[in-house]
């Protein structure tokens, strides 16, 4: 569903997955696969998370794929800078 939005919506996208208490591999998959999509479509996918998540991304080194932000408000900076 996603992946639909991301092909026919907004460029832009923010995922707020701040409340989420654990993400495993295939979510993280299903995260990087948002991601190379927003970047087929000129978009950008901004994943807001919490240290736990954040700490899940880092264990499998895709920190610097996928756009991790603190909080929505710091991801609407980051996509208006974008």
């Amino acid at each position: 569903m996603l992946t639909k939005c991301i092909e026919e919506g907004p460029k832009h996208i923010i995922l707020d997955l701040s409340t989420i208490d654990f993400v495993d591999s295939s979510g993280l998959g299903a995260l990087v696969q948002l991601a190379k999509k927003a970047q087929t479509t000129e978009g950008t996918l901004q994943i807001v998370t919490n240290p736990r998540v954040t700490q899940t991304v880092k264990l499998v080194r895709l920190e610097q794929f996928l756009s991790l932000q603190t909080s929505v408000d710091v991801a609407i900076e980051n996509v208006k800078v974008n």
